[in-house]
């Protein structure tokens, strides 16, 4: 059931690209997804040094012996990449390859099927976009299915009462040992930046999670579209499986695209607009994108932690005092994706509405 008193985002509807690629005719790609103004920045693989984001290892970072040198990493990855992967972080490797073929099952479903999921005016939860705002407006090569799964209150009852006995269940098993994952990172960067622990526990105590499902299919002009328009993201601690390990993420670092090389049943975490203006700018939300190939389709998992609507976000008072100055206002997580909702995505614009 929907809390009392929260206002919904909305996007405008788009259509299926899946439906549209099931077409076999379909050998150029319709104007409304071609993007000319691509960004052409060098793209860095492994062939680059220094070229791959930071792994952190959570079977380290949870020990005695090896938390220092581990925390040291974690700092490292936040500040200077704004992504890292982890690794050994006690997720299931069987439960994953069963999220895996539920999800790929699920956005196979007939579309008389998906139709019951689809999003309605006024909403942006279900299968569709976000950030639509104009009917010119370009569109990304992908669709996506969109849930709010923390706090239960929140949830749509009647999106999550028509999905599939199982699907749901692993969903909802899915979330819960996200949010753990996320609940532990929350308090070792608290530890690193010398926030105080109930700061840090006060603001995600009462965790806004949202589930973001995505589906990339292949595509018969790859470089003439987009899969996931550049952005960084507005929540406070994105946590991502790249879920069949197809490349396609790839990250800004020093001005130049770095590819995301999918590690087997690893997560990729990274930091968002919110956890910025909590650290004070200390650590930094970083652009990313997702681009597609001719060949495959890809799919990715991406959960979204935030504070509670009704929280308010600043820099946390602790690194305030310490730091002698605040670089960003303070406002409702309600707020800030009432704006951020309200436009595009462009890079980290949104963001610098933040700034002082």
């Amino acid at each position: 059931m929907e809390g009392e008193g929260e206002r919904q985002w909305s996007s405008l509807g788009v259509p299926s690209v899946l439906e549209m690629v099931k077409d076999k005719n379909v050998t150029t790609v319709p104007p409304r997804y071609v993007v000319s103004d691509q960004d052409k920045t060098e793209i860095l693989d492994d062939s680059c040094l220094n070229s791959e984001i930071p792994v952190i290892d959570m079977k380290r970072l949870c020990s005695v012996s090896y938390m220092d040198s581990e925390l040291k990493k974690l700092d490292f990855a936040c500040q200077d990449w704004g992504f890292f992967q982890l690794v050994n972080h006690g997720i299931d490797s069987n439960f994953l390859e069963k999220l895996e073929t539920e999800v790929q099952d699920f956005f196979n479903l007939p579309m008389e099927e998906k139709k019951k999921f689809w999003q309605t005016s006024g909403e942006f939860e279900g299968f569709g976009q976000v950030n639509i705002v104009s009917e010119d407006q370009k569109l990304d090569w992908g669709d996506m299915f969109i849930l709010t799964t923390e706090p239960i209150r929140s949830r749509k009852s009647h999106l999550f009462s028509k999905l599939p006995p199982s699907f749901r269940e692993t969903i909802e098993a899915y979330s819960s040992e996200v949010k753990s994952i996320a609940k532990v990172l929350f308090g070792k960067m608290a530890s690193v930046l010398e926030i105080k622990r109930g700061e840090m526990e006060e603001l995600f105590g009462d965790v806004w999670q949202s589930i973001k499902i995505n589906y990339y299919p292949p595509c018969p002009q790859p470089d003439q579209v987009i899969g996931l328009t550049p952005h960084s993201d507005a929540a406070g601690l994105t946590i991502l499986l790249q879920v069949n390990q197809v490349e396609g993420l790839q990250v800004k670092n020093d001005g130049k695209w770095v590819v995301v090389k999918p590690l087997r049943n690893a997560l990729v975490v990274n930091v968002g607009e919110i956890l910025e203006i909590i650290t004070n700018g200390r650590y930094r939300s970083i652009e990313h994108r997702a681009v597609v190939n001719s060949e495959k389709e890809r799919l990715s998992v991406a959960m979204f932690h935030s504070p509670g609507k009704e929280t308010v976000i600043g820099p946390a008072k602790s690194l305030v005092e310490r730091q002698k100055q605040s670089l960003f206002k303070s406002m409702s997580t309600q707020e800030y994706f009432d704006a951020f909702f309200a436009q595009k995505l462009n890079g980290k614009s949104h963001l610098d509405l933040m700034r002082i």
